[in-house]
């Protein structure tokens, strides 16, 4: 693959409007490939690719080298075309929530996950669904976790890393344990992490998860940004 570090000139966009990029042309470097514009993680890491809010016909052949022969990713924003070949295989609404004004607080009761934890982190992901992690998301920031008897049974992170920001990410909890106020402790604790570096937290989340919403909305996020994400898969 052609790796082009070359970034092109484009209108300042704020680095919440364009994470997947922000990120690996800073914090998260080191897990980067460029093919002209279009940007992605080790897959290892995660799946995220990052392009131009409008992608003209040389990115979507660079997106394609990218993906691979019927690979697919997500595309943020409205309005794509795609070219001949490609195909949407679906749609849904998500929500960019701010907070800059949560109330944070850090735990010295969590446990902080490593990469001898991965094993169990896959399973806890499996088990509840909070979102994609691979086998080195872990590699992306600090993650801790809560353990009952020994046993992982809640956990949440740090993922994209934008210039001046931190993305929470992987908040999860299994479902017997619910009720407990682990999400909270887990989401206040990151959220401490981040701001004790000089950073502001912010997170994603699928529209239609109200639950979820709602928590983070009583921990002091707010509403950022609407978006629509675009799953498409590149011509076999």
């Amino acid at each position: 693959m052609t790796i082009d570090t070359a970034i092109e000139p484009e209108i300042a966009l704020h680095p919440l409007d364009d994470p997947v990029r922000s990120s690996l042309r800073g914090a998260h470097r080191r897990f980067a490939t460029w093919t002209g514009r279009i940007a992605r993680y080790h897959p290892d890491v995660a799946r995220f690719v990052g392009h131009p809010p409008v992608l003209d016909e040389r990115d979507w052949l660079d997106l394609g080298t990218v993906l691979g022969p019927g690979g697919s990713t997500g595309l943020r924003g409205e309005g794509h075309v795609l070219p001949a070949g490609w195909t949407v295989l679906r749609e849904f609404a998500s929500v960019q929530l701010d907070g800059s004004a949560m109330r944070t607080a850090h735990d010295p009761d969590l446990v902080r996950l490593t990469a001898a934890d991965v094993p169990e982190i896959l399973g806890l992901i499996a088990r509840t669904e909070p979102g994609p992690f691979a086998p080195r998301t872990v590699e992306m920031g600090t993650y801790l976790g809560i353990r009952v008897r020994g046993r992982l049974v809640a956990m949440a992170g740090e993922r994209m890393h934008p210039t001046g920001w931190t993305e929470i990410s992987a908040v999860c909890t299994d479902a017997e344990f619910r009720g407990r106020g682990y999400a909270s402790r887990l989401v206040r604790a990151v959220g401490a992490l981040v701001m004790q570096r000089g950073e502001l937290p912010f997170l994603h989340a699928v529209a239609h998860n109200h639950t979820a919403i709602s928590l983070y909305e009583t921990l002091g996020f707010t509403l950022r940004k609407r978006s629509k994400v675009t799953l498409v898969q590149a011509p076999g």
